[in-house]
């Protein structure tokens, strides 16, 4: 099939939200065209992969929640149609479970009080003594108080999941991934018409999509009435590599509170522990500071003092996507022909299957699913 020179969408981004919606669209017949100058590399690339609805539950977030537990529900179905549509590519999806646990008493009541929450909304957690806990993970510390185990959070691995996404790409006619950077967008008649790259080449499109993250707010020629709030929010996490000797280190995700700091460890199948992360209001700063590393590491070992016998093999920090109520931002701005899918913060990997699905709707049908509809860009209108 030959390039279109006017896709049917234009997507603006390429992290796991673009590219996933550069996959559903093009599922539902749409050409689709996706700009980004290093695809792949961001947030998307340094987050752990945790898909925890449950134990990430915050007071005030139950309509978050709704989302959350959607697209949890539609991640064994969604990865089981990429592995086919990749030719075979392994998501690295695992349905692992999550042990969130406590470090000393005043912890402990952190974690009751989320249980007692929890249950307040139906959701299924076991609230274990810190033995119990101990005999689920041997590797925890002797003193940790008490724990939650949640079997319905599970993992993804991120980069598995980004390289069985491009594998799907590239086997897809109607998806064309063009390399630059958007300059500008284009508008026209008071609508959306595509965008002008750094190079000068101008694509035009139907419909476009912002999908760029926290860079979302950034793109030049966007009315302002249109601009998605988004912001940066810092990252630091760390990767470090679990001998042969000493596997397996970990069985569940360890979701941990820590003097009142959380910490998670993430244990993944071919050998590696994600640990992480720190949340920075730092503007743009990507830096990897010995602070993060230290507090990181501080909080981990205190719950798994194992971990000093492993190899530090990456520090990394990148800039999650806030939005003003800590929401994403998904569906139709106030500029027809503009859609946007950023502002996804912590969630961002939890919520790839539904915010793809959602917005493949709505560029097919200008039908917006309920499950994104209190998500809308226009709810921060005055």
């Amino acid at each position: 099939m030959p390039e279109p020179a006017s896709p049917d969408v234009l997507i603006i981004g390429g992290g796991l939200i673009g590219l996933a919606t550069a996959w559903r669209a093009a599922v539902r017949g749409l050409s689709v065209t996706l700009c980004d100058p290093a695809p792949g590399t961001h947030a998307s690339y340094a987050a752990a992969g945790m898909l925890t609805p449950v134990t990430e539950l915050h007071y005030g977030e139950e309509t978050l929640l709704g989302l959350n537990l959607a697209s949890a529900r539609r991640y064994p179905e969604f990865v089981a149609e990429l592995r086919e549509a990749s030719g075979g590519a392994d998501p690295g999806y695992r349905a692992s479970g999550t042990l969130a646990v406590a470090f000393d008493a005043d912890d402990r009541a952190v974690l009751a009080d989320l249980h007692t929450f929890q249950r307040s909304l139906d959701l299924k957690a076991e609230w274990l003594s810190g033995s119990e806990a101990r005999r689920l993970e041997p590797m925890l510390a002797p003193g940790v108080r008490g724990g939650l185990l949640v079997e319905g959070d599970h993992q993804v691995d991120n980069r598995m999941l980004l390289a069985a996404l491009f594998a799907a790409l590239e086997r897809e006619p109607k998806v064309r991934i063009v390399r630059a950077r958007v300059a500008e967008l284009t508008v026209a008649g008071d609508r959306a018409a595509g965008a002008v790259l750094d190079d000068g080449t101008a694509i035009a499109a139907g419909q476009t999509v912002l999908a760029a993250g926290c860079w979302s707010g950034r793109i030049r020629g966007v009315p302002q009435e249109a601009v998605p709030p988004v912001r940066p929010v810092k990252g630091q996490i760390l990767r470090l590599a679990v001998p042969e000797v000493y596997r397996p280190f970990l069985t569940h995700t360890v979701r941990g509170v820590v003097r009142s700091n959380h910490a998670y460890l993430v244990p993944r199948a071919h050998g590696e522990l994600v640990l992480g992360a720190t949340t920075e209001e730092q503007d743009y700063d990507t830096a990897v500071t010995a602070g993060g590393v230290y507090e990181l590491l501080r909080d981990a070992r205190a719950l798994i003092p194992g971990i000093t016998e492993l190899p530090l093999v990456e520090t990394r920090a990148a800039l999650r996507p806030g939005s003003p109520d800590n929401a994403p931002v998904i569906g139709p701005t106030a500029l027809p022909g503009l859609l946007a899918a950023t502002g996804h913060y912590r969630h961002g990997v939890l919520l790839t299957p539904a915010t793809a699905d959602a917005v493949a709707e709505i560029l097919a049908t200008g039908e917006i699913p309920d499950v994104v509809a209190p998500f809308s860009p226009l709810r921060f209108r005055k």
